[in-house]
């Protein structure tokens, strides 16, 4: 299973989580306190942070997302034969519904990615196993730059051209 699907209290096993403190705005609770939290998860070695918030679990919340959509960007597992039961819940009528920001949106782009590659960067065919259209498919990834960015990428390294 690809890491970025897994619970957060199980990726966070697997990682080492560093807190500190950042200047900043905030005011003295931010410049005195350890609320940054960084996280790096050891099998992958990909590390993510956040220190935005006054709250260190504000922050450990806002670096374990960060930690999964880099996990999901830039880690690639073999697919599996059909998709998801999360992907196919988030599927209605062949229309994908999954915001941006939400906590399910690492693991889905994860499994798109993986799709994607799996179908040597085919897009119609990775969509098709996906049960979603190429475009569907392509706004879940324009969603986050990162994400689009990435496919771009591997996408260039085959000599293909740019989506978007």
């Amino acid at each position: 299973m690809h890491p970025a699907r897994l619970a957060p209290d199980i990726l966070l096993h697997d990682c080492t989580e560093t807190r500190t403190k950042r200047s900043g705005p905030g005011g003295q609770h931010r410049n005195k306190v350890e609320t940054a939290v960084i996280l790096h998860h050891r099998p992958t070695g990909i590390s993510a942070e956040a220190s935005e918030r006054r709250s260190q679990a504000d922050n450990r919340r806002v670096a374990l997302f960060r930690l999964r959509l880099r996990l999901a960007l830039v880690h690639r597992e073999p697919p599996a034969l059909e998709p998801s039961p999360l992907w196919r819940s988030r599927v209605h009528n062949g229309r994908l519904a999954v915001a941006g920001s939400h906590d399910d949106y690492p693991a889905m782009v994860a499994e798109a990615l993986d799709c994607v590659v799996a179908a040597t960067l085919d897009m119609p065919t990775a969509a098709a196993t996906l049960g979603v259209s190429p475009s569907q498919l392509v706004s879940l990834l324009e969603k986050e730059p990162a994400a689009l960015g990435a496919l771009n990428r591997l996408r260039g390294t085959a000599g293909l051209k740019p989506l978007r």
